[in-house]
Parts: C-alpha cells; sequence; structure tokens
C-alpha cells in the first residue's frame, strides 16, 4: 500500500506526541531507538559535525594517541556502543558526543589542557552522556525521526523525501546545539567518576578543568559551558565523590606522551592563529587582507585545511576555477571524508563545465551529508547539462524541500523544476 507523505508527516507529528508524553508524564522513557539505529543515527551526523568544526586535524599520531584514551576510557562503560574519537580544527573551546559513539573535542579545548587526566575527564564526561542516552532521548523526541524508525527503518537517506531529509537537517542543528540539564550533567558526571577510576586516571583532573572553566567563565567564556552548564553544586559534587571514596594509589595524572602531543599542536598554533585573522577578514568581506592571511596560515603549516578551504572559497568569488579547485583537491587529499573540499571540489568543475566530474563530487558530498539542499540543486544542473532530464527534476525537487527558501540558488532552482515539470 503507497502512503503519501502528508499521512507519514501526520503519524510523526502522533508518534512524537506519544515520545515526548512518555518522557515528561509517567517519567518511564519509551525506548525507540534501538543501539544498531542509534549507532547509525551517529555515523549519519557525524560527517555535517566535522564540517561544523573545520575538519579533521590532520596529523595521524595526534589522532591515534586521542583514540587510545578514548578507547581505555570506553572498555570499561557499560553500553559497549561503536566508540570513535577525532580531533577537530576548530579553536572553539568544546567538545561535544553524538547518538552511538562518536565523540569530538577541538584543538581549542585541548590547548587549554595541561594533563592527560585532564583530557580523560573531558572523554569520560561525553562518554557518560553516550551511556545514559542523552542524545538518543534527545532524537526521540524529535518530529520526522520516527518516520525514519518506524516506517523507513533500513531505507538509506537519500532515497528519502526531501521534506524528511529537511527534518534530519533540524535534527543535526539540534545535536550540535543540544544544551543538557543540570541532571543530566549530574548522570555524566557520574559515569566518568567511575571510567576514570576503574581506567587508573585521577579524577583531580576533571576538578581542575572545572576549576579552569569557572574562571573563563568571567571573561571568555567557553563554548562546551553553553551546552554543559557548570554551577557551583557541581563542582561541590565532584569534590564529595573524591573525599567520599578516599582514593589511594598510582593513579596517573600525566604522561610523557600528552606533553609531546600538545607541544606537537602548539607548533602549529600560529598557523591556526593566523587562519582566525583570515577568517576575521573574511567574514567582514575584505578578501584580498584573507586571502594574505589564509597563504601565511599555509606557509606557517601546509596541512591547515580550513585555510585550504576558504582559500577555494575566494577564489571561486573570483571565477579562478583551477585555482579554487586545486585548493579543495589539497584539503580532500588531507581530509578524505570533508564534505566541504568534495562541494567545492564540485563547484569547481561545475564552473569548469566538467559536469560528469562535478556530478561525481557532489554525489560524494551528498552521502556524507544528505539533508544539504544546494547539493540536490547542483546534482540537478550537472544532469540537466548531461540530458538526463528526469533525474535532474527529482532533484530540483528535493532541493525546492529542503532549501532554505531564501537561497541564492532557490529561484532558479524553482524555474527549472516546472519547466522540466
Amino acid at each position: 500500500m503507497k502512503i503519501t507523505t502528508t499521512l507519514l508527516l501526520f503519524l510523526l507529528i502522533s508518534l512524537s506526541t506519544i515520545c515526548c508524553s512518555s518522557y515528561e508524564g509517567n517519567g518511564f522513557p519509551l525506548k525507540l531507538i534501538s543501539e544498531e539505529r542509534e549507532i547509525e543515527l551517529g555515523k549519519l551526523y557525524l560527517p555535517a559535525s566535522i564540517d561544523e568544526f573545520e575538519g579533521i586535524y590532520p596529523e595521524e599520531e595526534v589522532q591515534n594517541y586521542l583514540s587510545s584514551i578514548g578507547k581505555r576510557l570506553s572498555q570499561k562503560a557499560q553500553r559497549k556502543m561503536d566508540y570513535h574519537f577525532y580531533l577537530v580544527n576548530s579553536n572553539i573551546v568544546n567538545a561535544f558526543a553524538l547518538p552511538g559513539g562518536p565523540i569530538v573535542i577541538t584543538r581549542g579545548i585541548l590547548l587549554t589542557l595541561e594533563e592527560e587526566d585532564e583530557l580523560a575527564g573531558i572523554l569520560g564526561h561525553e562518554i557518560g552522556h553516550i551511556e545514559k542516552r542523552h542524545h538518543a532521548r534527545f532524537v526521540e523526541k524529535q518530529l520526522a525521526m520516527n518516520l525514519i524508525l518506524q516506517i523507513g527503518s533500513f531505507l538509506l537517506p537519500q532515497n528519502l523525501t526531501g521534506e524528511i531529509l529537511f527534518q534530519l537537517s533540524k535534527v543535526s542543528a539540534g545535536l550540535l546545539s543540544l544544551k543538557f540539564s543540570r541532571d543530566q550533567e549530574r548522570e555524566a558526571d557520574e559515569s566518568a567518576f567511575f571510567l576514570l577510576i576503574n581506567t587508573n586516571y585521577s579524577p583531580e583532573g576533571m576538578l581542575k578543568v572545572f576549576e579552569r572553566f569557572k574562571k573563563m567563565e568571567k571573561s571568555r567564556p567557553p563554548e562546551w559551558l553553553s551546552t554543559h552548564p557548570l554551577p557551583e553544586s557541581r563542582i561541590k559534587s565532584w569534590q564529595e565523590k573524591i573525599a567520599q571514596h578516599k582514593l589511594t594509589g598510582p593513579y596517573i595524572k600525566n604522561t610523557a606522551k600528552f606533553d609531546e602531543i600538545k607541544k606537537m599542536i602548539l607548533q602549529t598554533k600560529p598557523s591556526f592563529d593566523e587562519f582566525e585573522k583570515g577568517k576575521k577578514a573574511y567574514k567582514e568581506r575584505d578578501y584580498e587582507k584573507a586571502e594574505k592571511h589564509f597563504e601565511k596560515a599555509l606557509e606557517l603549516y601546509p596541512k591547515n585545511v580550513p585555510a585550504l578551504i576558504y582559500l577555494s572559497r575566494i577564489n571561486l568569488k573570483e571565477r579562478d576555477y583551477p585555482s579554487a579547485r586545486d585548493y579543495a583537491f589539497r584539503a580532500l587529499k588531507l581530509n578524505p571524508e570533508l564534505f566541504s573540499a568534495h562541494y567545492l571540489c564540485g563547484l569547481s568543475e561545475f564552473g569548469l563545465q566538467n559536469w560528469e566530474r562535478s556530478l561525481a563530487y557532489f554525489e560524494k558530498a551528498k552521502k556524507l551529508i544528505p539533508f544539504e539542499g544546494s547539493v540536490y540543486y547542483y546534482l540537478g544542473r550537472n544532469l540537466e547539462n548531461l540530458g538526463r532530464l528526469t533525474t535532474a527534476k527529482d532533484n530540483y525537487q528535493k532541493a525546492l524541500e529542503i532549501g532554505p527558501k531564501d537561497a541564492p540558488w532557490y529561484e532558479d532552482c524553482y524555474r527549472r523544476y516546472n519547466r522540466l515539470k
């Protein structure tokens, strides 16, 4: 039996209402997402999260070190999820988890840490949120998520309608700005504390993080505090846990490897500082000044992925498509799964009228982030140029459904869709 999109959305609203009332009424969590589905959701939203925070830090030794700490902690976790750990390039002081196991920390937050037990504390806290299903509970409450779970649970995202992809994009944005309640923070802290002592890490490291962030709150609050509230009662509770357990023994505070890794990251800091200056100039539309800062950033550290991405954007504005493609491709070689790099390669090839190449890049971009409307617009443009008009029309329709309606491509997409329809 064929079910219309309108009927599916009606079912969705009903299921979402049931889901929300199950939490807020009797307090018993109606578990709509299986662990398998939770893991799939984490994988679905990871590329958008990495892109938002300027790509993976491109040093394998650093990533391996972070993973080794994370895996050590996650092996003691009660929920055996698909835990993976990523350091991203962003200067923002933040860390977050996604449903099912991905945990992301920024270069910015790592540079605020002084010893390995502090890093373990941050990672343990994020594992704690996954342990308590805080992200999964958020997703369960969202409008449209029940459609994926109840009706098309094994459909690939690219086979879904534009309306549903639009709802998926709203969930993605919500996960990245998810603000935890004080009770949720307490639960994550509880999990983190036992993960730390069960892996022989000193819990005093997390206390130092709390106290340092509390001081930073008065001047330049870390982004982490905007989603992880830190009242005095939370610090006091952690102190009480340490006193209550009367910890003795050889708990790990720091290692030579942590100092070595932090030193490596500090060596690239001048390049990323230069990048931040360029990004500021770019936002002010002083592209000539921005370009100089980005080029300087690459002189200092040739693997500066966000500098490569912004230089590609500048060259696209100047319609220097070969240079734009070269910068984006260099970023792609460093971060093969970076959405922005595939997207910019696609735009560059489109400008060069290489329709097949452009199509391939946008197809990959769609697989990474299936809810970006402009990707479907450019897929449609390439397909139209290749004479594949029916498929072009279908992509234009998805682009229009996802939007946003104020995007510069939207009007042209609307005209092209109606002409082909």
